[in-house]
């Protein structure tokens, strides 16, 4: 449920004009003194407001980058995707977070967001970190009605919908090409600014799924190479890095949040990629190219022709067989660096 703190900051935000004090008090069934409390916390916070006896509140100018419950809330507008918001100035992993809300029974569409995750999770078990004002670390709760088999495509649904996102706060900043390293990487520039993981709980009777969380990880504000990792260093970058700017991650999730509820809305009419398999392939980098297909099996090169229905890459051989390519634990690489 929102407070009244995101309430009236919603109401500042969509409002032309000054809003009385005496509008918020009837609107929001609050008295005149828990108003004037939450415009100073919001001022606190770096919001600036302006305050004019006789008109009422006006809000100026909102901090460049702040993360807050109140400011993800104040700005959703969606149907089911964050209705429910959980923040954590710091926590483990948004992923584990999620998970406790699919077993403590939180709703559909429950995202949970940090501004410090001390232990993210990637494939492999492999672990990052985020700095405090530099990453957008979030994850979902999905209760879906589909069978198993469809699950791992939700990581495409989200890939094409972080890099949409991307896109749209990048809009206009030249030379800025967002695109997608098959399945889920999101790539800024040839350097990659996104990962994900999807995890699937099953009933207890194994035979339908209980739960999913689909957590991404986004680069925004980072700096200088210097605030990643040692070993990520080359092949990582962030959003105001390649662009100057510094990017809002609330506004960011807002959109991510936005384009994910439409995109899942088109794959739930078919149950897989048909109806995003065009705007999921004109992200998709390296369709063309040569690609090295890391398979425990044995690697092999080959072109890369898209995605299918499925969502599963499609390598054309030398030979002229074409192979479907299943995410899994199977990776894809370009044969000249990282993309």
């Amino acid at each position: 449920m929102k407070t009244d703190k995101t309430d009236i900051l919603a109401l500042l935000r969509n409002s032309k004009d000054y809003v009385s004090g005496q509008q918020l008090c009837d609107r929001f069934g609050v008295t005149r003194t828990a108003v004037w409390k939450v415009i100073n916390q919001l001022k606190g916070e770096g919001y600036q407001i302006e305050s004019v006896s006789g008109k009422g509140y006006r809000l100026l100018e909102e901090p460049g980058d702040i993360l807050s419950e109140s400011e993800i809330a104040s700005r959703l507008h969606t149907k089911w995707a964050g209705r429910k918001v959980y923040y954590y100035d710091v926590t483990g992993s948004t992923n584990n977070d999620a998970k406790r809300c699919g077993e403590e029974g939180d709703p559909h569409g429950t995202v949970v967001v940090a501004d410090i995750q001390n232990a993210g999770k990637g494939r492999r078990g492999r672990g990052w970190q985020t700095l405090s004002g530099t990453a957008l670390a979030f994850t979902i709760l999905l209760r879906p009605e589909f069978v198993p088999d469809r699950a791992s495509m939700i990581t495409l649904v989200m890939a094409l919908s972080v890099a949409e996102a991307v896109e749209e706060v990048l809009e206009g900043a030249e030379d800025a090409v967002t695109t997608i390293k098959w399945p889920n990487d999101i790539v800024l520039n040839k350097k990659k600014i996104c990962g994900m993981l999807t995890e699937m709980t099953m009933t207890p009777e194994m035979d339908e799924i209980q739960y999913i969380v689909v957590g991404a990880g986004i680069n925004v504000n980072n700096g200088s190479p210097e605030e990643f990792q040692e070993e990520i260093r080359g092949t990582a970058t962030s959003l105001k890095i390649e662009t100057g700017r510094q990017v809002s991650r609330a506004e960011l999730l807002e959109k991510v949040l936005l384009r994910f509820e439409e995109n899942y809305a088109v794959f739930l009419e078919t149950l897989d990629m048909s109806g995003l398999r065009e705007a999921y392939q004109n992200h998709l980098q390296g369709v063309g190219n040569e690609v090295r297909v890391l398979d425990p099996a044995g690697e092999y090169t080959g072109i890369s022709r898209g995605i299918n229905d499925r969502g599963e890459l499609i390598v054309e051989k030398e030979d002229g067989e074409r192979v479907q390519v299943y995410a899994g634990e199977v990776s894809v690489r370009g044969l000249y660096g990282y993309v």
